[in-house]
């Protein structure tokens, strides 16, 4: 940066060139890109893939995007595998070696074991003319017009256009093999993600003997002593065969008072809610929490098909369990 140029002028300056690597990507996505795919979904084993310096940080990433998207892989550094981590690579496997010269010393020396055991390897280079490109089974190409950084030195665009061009391998792999939320969530266990796509309803609902029920024509006054016992400012009312019927909630025993009616005599049915809102158990408790946002409210009854209630889930145990 010169004396010149500003902070804002030099990032905005950095954002367009890499803005351009990134674009000119579009054009090279054709038969070597589909190749690669191809090989990759018909491996029996993983994706190894290797890489040294900056280039090995974002073969690390590409590894890890590709893992938790369906299609096993593991990060092998590429010094280290000249020092006996190749033994970790096996005919099973694909590599992709990531080098934007194609001219990396500790790759080009993996090369020989990789053709011994015929084990493909997809290389993505800023040269496709390289002796890794031309080794290679399959060669992806990421070369930039020009380094964001100044001096030409630090990689930064070709790192970028490398990065992306992963993650684009990454998402036609997962779209091909019809990877879905319920797959991500179960790579993804122990994180917000995972939680927000793991819990349903039936994981957090209180069922059983906890779900405050009336039977209809019950008293009101015998409804309100169940609501106040179980404490969920509503009751359920179930016919005879516990089917439900309706819903009574404070909001229900305001307006009925509003309306002087004479609360000692009157029935349950007679001031009980039919419209309410419910959930299935099996959904996902952020699709309960959405339900409770639009709707103003902060219990919800889980009710199955044939009309016979679940449980009753309240925004509480949503913040308890992390999913909002």
């Amino acid at each position: 940066m010169t004396s010149k140029t500003t902070p804002i002028e030099s990032a905005l300056r950095t954002i367009e060139i890499e803005k351009r690597a990134i674009d000119a990507l579009k054009s090279r996505i054709g038969g070597d890109f589909e190749y690669s795919c191809q090989l990759i979904l018909n491996c029996s084993g993983r994706v190894v893939v290797v890489g040294i310096g900056k280039s090995g940080h974002i073969a690390r990433k590409v590894a890890a995007t590709l893992a938790s998207t369906g299609t096993p892989a593991i990060y092998v550094h590429a010094g280290e595998a000249n020092h006996g981590d190749i033994g970790m690579i096996t005919k099973n496997d694909v590599v992709m070696a990531i080098s934007n010269s194609g001219k990396t010393e500790e790759i080009i020396n993996l090369l020989p074991f990789l053709k011994r055991n015929a084990i493909p390897v997809i290389s993505l280079t800023g040269d496709t003319d390289s002796e890794l490109g031309l080794a290679s089974t399959v060669n992806l190409d990421a070369h930039v017009a020009e380094e964001a950084c100044p001096l030409g030195l630090a990689p930064t665009s070709s790192t970028t256009a490398a990065l992306v061009m992963g993650d684009a391998l990454a998402m036609a792999l997962l779209e091909a093999r019809g990877f879905t939320q319920d797959d991500f969530a179960s790579s993804h266990p122990g994180g917000n993600l995972g939680r927000r796509l793991l819990v349903r309803v039936k994981d957090i609902m209180h069922s059983g003997e906890k779900i405050p029920m009336v039977k209809t024509g019950t008293p009101l006054t015998e409804a309100l002593l169940e609501m106040s016992k179980k404490g969920f400012g509503l009751t359920t009312i179930v016919d005879s065969d516990e089917r439900l019927k309706g819903v009574f909630t404070d909001g229900d025993l305001r307006r009925a008072i509003d309306s002087e009616k004479d609360l000692q005599t009157i029935l349950i049915d007679t001031v009980m809610s039919k419209n309410y809102k419910f959930i299935s158990s099996n959904s996902l408790a952020t699709e309960a929490a959405l339900s409770m946002q639009n709707s103003n409210i902060y219990v919800l009854i889980s009710e199955n098909d044939e009309g016979f209630v679940e449980g009753i889930v309240k925004m509480h145990d949503l913040l308890e369990a992390n999913v909002v």
